[in-house]
């Protein structure tokens, strides 16, 4: 018996990490999950301590260093390698619960569709380094590019945050096409937090209900 394996996905400024943490809260006393078990919470880039610093490297907004389209991917490849075999691979064995802010489908999102790499390259560097672990459950949590830009208007930006609106635009797209395709879980992320965060509640009682407490 492995533990359950979680991922909000979707562009940037769309509340991945506020609903994360929303429902890291109530997840452990909401009787989905065995007593024993924990509740592991991490994201990509950075999930592990390699990780960290990959994701400094990759988010690094100095035009200097700034990597090509194609070692770009083989850094989140790397990334997610050691964020598998350090952090998920574990956690899932020991039936413990793992909740990603993103995974291997941003990928295909940001690198495929953003970038214009070959889809078929993404794939084949994806069922190495994801090593057989792939989510029970994506939710994607759907904005507008307009919108996204909007929110994220007093932060400063990062390296692919500074990418601009027709750059978004294809990933956002690229993310719809994912999300009918793998038959995600579609919540708009332009309801009030409370609303979104009641929303994922309920997809994940009727998604594992039937799992009984230890």
């Amino acid at each position: 018996m492995k533990g359950k394996f979680i991922v909000i996905e979707g562009i940037d400024g769309c509340g991945k990490t506020t609903q994360i943490n929303e429902i890291s809260t109530w997840l452990p006393t909401s009787g989905l999950m065995k007593k024993d078990c924990k509740l592991i919470t991490t994201r990509e880039p950075g999930g592990s301590l390699l990780g960290q610093k990959l994701r400094n490297l990759i988010l690094d907004n100095n035009v200097k260093n700034k990597p090509s389209s194609l070692t770009e991917l083989l850094l989140y490849a790397a990334d997610r390698s050691e964020h598998v075999s350090k952090i998920i691979s574990p956690a899932l064995k020991n039936e413990n619960w793992v909740i990603s802010d993103r995974f291997s489908d941003s990928t295909l999102a940001y690198q495929g569709y953003g970038r214009n790499i070959n889809m078929e390259i993404i794939k084949n560097i994806e069922s190495i380094v994801c090593q057989g672990e792939y989510p029970d459950l994506t939710i994607f949590l759907d904005i507008s590019p307009e919108e996204s830009i909007l929110r994220r208007k007093n932060q400063i930006p990062d390296r692919i945050e500074s990418e601009g609106i027709k750059f978004l635009e294809k990933v956002n797209e690229g993310f719809k096409m994912i999300a009918k395709e793998k038959n995600w879980t579609v919540i708009s992320a332009s309801q009030n937090i409370k609303t979104i965060s009641n929303q994922i509640k309920e997809i994940l009682v009727n998604s594992f209900s039937d799992i009984k407490n230890g």
